[in-house]
C-alpha cells in the first residue's frame, strides 16, 4: 500500500477540512494502543484493530476470543452458527498463509475439531483463537491508512480480498476527509459499478462507506503513533459494510516504548 500512496497523492491534494483539536481519544482506545506500546507490540491483534475501529464508528463483525476449546464452542453458540474461526495474536499477520482460518463452521464438532487444528500448528504458536460471525457478501472492499513522508496520513479505499493486489484498483486523499469527500472516493475506483445494485443484490450503503473513510481519516489525524491501517475486506452484507479483518500497525518508534 505504501509504494503506491505517493503518486496517487499527488492527483488527490486538496485543502485539509477542518478538525477538532481537542478532541479526547475514548478510554477504551486509549489502552488498548497504550498497552500495545508497553509490550513493545508492533501491530494489534485482529481483535484489538476492531476494537479500536469500532470506536470509531467502524462496523465489524461480532466476535469472541477463546482461550480453550470449551469457550470457543461457547463463542460460537452466542455468535450462532456458522462461524469463523481465525488464530488470533499480534505476531499472527498472515493468518491465511498459516493455515489458520477456517469458514463455515457449522457446528460444535466442526469448531473443536478446528480449535486443535491451530494449537497443533508447528509454524505458529497459537494460544487463542477468535471466533467469529460468518459474513457471506460476496462483494469485497479495501479501505486504509497510510503515512506519507511529505504529506501525512493518507486515506485509501478500493477493491479488496484477493483483488488488492491484483488489480490495485485503489484511490487515495490526505486525511482528515469531510463526508462530501468521502463520497468523492467511492467513484474514483476503476470498478465503482460493484457498489451499486447488481445480481439482485442491494446498492452498496454509500452514506455507511464514506464513515468509515472518515473516521479511518480521524484516526489519522488523532494517533501518529499509528502508521497504517488496512481493513481488507470489508465485506458488503447485503448494502451494509462489515469489516472482517483489519490491522493496525504502530510506528516502529513508539512500539519500542
Amino acid at each position: 500500500m505504501l509504494e503506491r500512496a505517493s503518486h496517487a497523492i499527488q492527483v488527490a491534494l486538496h485543502p485539509v477540512a477542518s478538525h477538532n483539536p481537542n478532541r479526547q481519544p475514548d478510554g477504551v482506545v486509549m489502552s488498548i494502543i497504550e498497552l500495545a506500546q508497553k509490550r513493545g507490540a508492533k501491530t494489534l491483534s485482529e481483535h484489538d484493530s476492531k476494537r479500536f475501529l469500532s470506536n470509531y464508528g467502524v462496523p465489524v463483525t461480532r466476535e469472541k476470543v477463546a482461550r480453550t476449546e470449551d469457550e470457543a464452542v461457547r463463542a460460537a453458540v452466542e455468535i450462532g452458527y456458522p462461524v469463523v474461526l481465525k488464530g488470533s495474536g499480534e505476531a499472527l499477520t498472515h493468518k491465511s498463509e498459516l493455515d489458520l482460518v477456517a469458514v463455515d463452521l457449522r457446528d460444535e464438532s466442526d469448531v473443536r475439531l478446528c480449535f486443535q487444528r491451530f494449537r497443533g500448528r508447528p509454524q505458529a504458536d497459537v494460544e487463542e483463537v477468535l471466533v467469529q460471525q460468518m459474513v457471506k457478501g460476496e462483494r469485497e472492499l479495501v479501505a486504509g491508512l497510510t503515512r506519507d513522508r511529505s504529506f501525512g496520513p493518507c486515506v485509501m479505499f478500493g477493491l479488496g480480498g484477493i483483488f488488492t493486489e491484483i488489480l490495485r484498483d485503489t484511490c487515495f486523499r490526505l486525511a482528515p476527509l469531510t463526508h462530501n469527500e468521502a463520497i468523492e472516493m467511492l467513484d474514483e475506483i476503476r470498478a465503482k459499478k460493484i457498489l451499486d445494485a447488481v445480481r439482485g443484490k442491494p446498492a452498496a450503503d454509500r452514506d455507511a462507506l464514506a464513515k468509515i473513510l472518515v473516521a479511518i481519516g480521524q484516526i489519522g489525524i488523532d494517533w501518529p503513533q499509528i502508521s497504517e491501517i488496512d481493513i481488507n475486506p470489508i465485506k458488503l452484507d447485503g448494502g451494509r459494510p462489515v469489516a472482517v479483518d483489519a490491522l493496525v500497525v504502530l510506528e516502529p518508534t513508539t512500539a519500542r516504548l
